[in-house]
């Protein structure tokens, strides 16, 4: 037998080290600068405005993580950095990293405290604050919801409900996918206009009606043939989570497909490593809850709908597909 070896205990212990130069090296705008073909730390120093010393740490630390390609002493970027960190790509990570560096990275220097009280961290917000936290969050939906148009087949489906979730991204993609489908948003009156204009940007307002209702007790009817409820049952209590999937049902046809997005704990010999991971961030950030996917195929059952699949999408959630019973 191969004696065992320290490397994944050390890995996950300096992970912190590496997730710090990678925020230091989006802000100071090191990817972007690499945006037009290879550069030295020299050339990247210049460029930066950061001294060589640090851009060199900073450039090894990204290349040691395989952000960067580095030949002859000139840096280059990797295909995932080039297409989500250098500020070309359809979705810049860069607000997703500010967030995690200004707002969460403080949160989780409570966790321990969490850990032993089981009470999240304080959040002291102020507006420069919300809006950094929102502009995060917003992109790292805007992430999800490009993978999830990666993922699954929108084609076949002529009437959408997007319900109760955080971003239009995920409907504005299946719209993109789909010439022939229908969108009805129902998010929480706060979204409205943001919906709004959103629709109107992607110029989908043609195919496209927002009806503002509390998510929680949004009853939207209709006939839909597919129904998404992405990035909202974290935020729910379980008895919230039932009704709401019960509104959802009661709005699709018999057979309708549902595609119930976000983090779970899984119940596999190996945990997917970003759910649990997710699990800690959402506890210490604000308290909500990811919840273990046992609980929530009960709640489908439970409400009218028969879990079909799980689709694990890139560094995102994951999708459980269910169809109308």
């Amino acid at each position: 037998m191969t004696a065992p070896t320290p490397d994944r205990i050390v890995d996950i212990a300096i992970g912190y080290m590496g997730a710090k130069q990678l925020f230091a090296a989006s802000r100071i705008g090191l990817f972007p600068a690499l945006a037009d073909g290879p550069r030295t730390a020299a050339e990247l120093a210049e460029t930066t405005g950061v001294s060589e010393r640090m851009v060199r740490i900073l450039a090894d630390a990204m290349n040691g993580k395989g952000l960067l390609d580095r030949v002859d002493g000139k840096y280059s970027l990797a295909d995932d950095s080039a297409a989500f960190l250098a500020g070309s790509g359809d979705t810049d990570l860069a607000p997703f990293l500010t967030f995690l560096n200004d707002i969460s990275y403080g949160h989780w220097l409570q966790f321990d405290k969490s850990v032993d009280t089981t009470t999240p961290g304080e959040l002291q917000m102020d507006e420069a604050r919300w809006g950094t936290f929102m502009a995060g969050v917003m992109r790292y939906n805007a992430l999800h919801a490009a993978m999830l148009a990666r993922g699954f087949d929108f084609t076949p489906y002529k009437s959408m409900l997007d319900l109760g979730g955080l971003s239009p991204e995920f409907a504005l993609g299946a719209l993109r996918a789909n010439a022939e489908l229908t969108v009805k948003f129902v998010f929480a009156p706060d979204f409205e206009q943001a919906i709004v204009d959103a629709v109107a940007a992607a110029g989908f307002a043609d195919r496209a009606s927002v009806e503002p209702a509390p998510t929680e007790t949004a009853a939207p009817g209709g006939d839909h043939d597919i129904v998404m409820v992405n990035h909202v049952i974290h935020r729910f209590t379980a008895e919230q989570n039932q009704a709401i999937l019960a509104n959802a049902r009661a709005a699709a046809s018999d057979g309708a497909t549902l595609l119930l997005l976000d983090f779970f704990l899984d119940d596999d010999e190996r945990q997917r490593a970003i759910d649990g991971l997710h699990a800690g961030e959402y506890f210490v950030i604000d308290g909500t809850v990811v919840y273990p996917e046992a609980e929530v195929r009960g709640w489908l059952a439970a409400t009218g709908w028969a879990a079909r699949e799980v689709i694990a999408l890139p560094g995102s959630p994951r999708v459980l597909v269910a169809h109308a019973i």
